[in-house]
């Protein structure tokens, strides 16, 4: 277990603050230790809620859950990628299989539908080089339209500039995440 490098915020919450975390929080749970800890700055902490992806989109929810569970496992960042698993991946019943495989499996595991795998290289291809090629760009031609890939696009980014800030700040799991898996 970890010790996040700032302190995160503690109740009683301003209003502004706890309007933000309601907007985005099932009604009774404890706000993210992430939300908690951006809220420590009140500059930080309205961007970010305003550059998030999870409201209804161009994206299916599968589609966009695979693209958050690759980039965040790419970066390592086990504290977002066992949020999503546990808040996301379990009540779209992805399975066990398809969680682990977000980590462990390539582009090319049969494990994939094609248009997952499109996914899965457009992932691979954005983290390792900052860049799609034309094979990849077109992989995602076949199975989406221009505001999908500009919007899957986006969640890879933003999720990697997420993956940063649970890493460069330390964040140990919440206590309902599921753990990273053995690989």
């Amino acid at each position: 277990m970890t010790t996040p490098r700032i302190e995160p915020l503690a109740p009683p919450y301003s209003p502004e603050t706890q309007a933000l975390f309601d907007r985005v929080m099932p009604e009774g749970m404890e706000p993210l230790l992430l939300f908690r800890t951006l809220a420590s700055c009140p500059r930080i902490f309205p961007r970010f809620m305003r550059a998030g992806v999870l409201d209804p989109g161009p994206v299916a929810i599968r589609d966009r859950e695979l693209v958050i569970h690759r980039t965040t496992a790419r970066c390592g960042a086990a504290y977002e990628w066992g949020v999503h698993a546990a808040a996301f991946a379990r009540p779209l019943e992805l399975g066990d299989a398809w969680i682990r495989a977000t980590v462990t499996a390539s582009a090319d595991d049969p494990i994939w539908e094609p248009q997952q795998a499109a996914l899965v290289r457009m992932c691979d291809e954005l983290h390792d080089d900052a860049s799609i090629s034309d094979a990849g760009w077109e992989g995602l031609r076949r199975y989406f339209d221009e505001p999908q890939i500009l919007e899957l696009i986006y969640t890879a980014g933003l999720y990697h500039a997420v993956s940063f800030l649970c890493n460069g700040l330390r964040l140990p799991p919440e206590p309902f995440a599921e753990r990273w898996p053995e690989t």
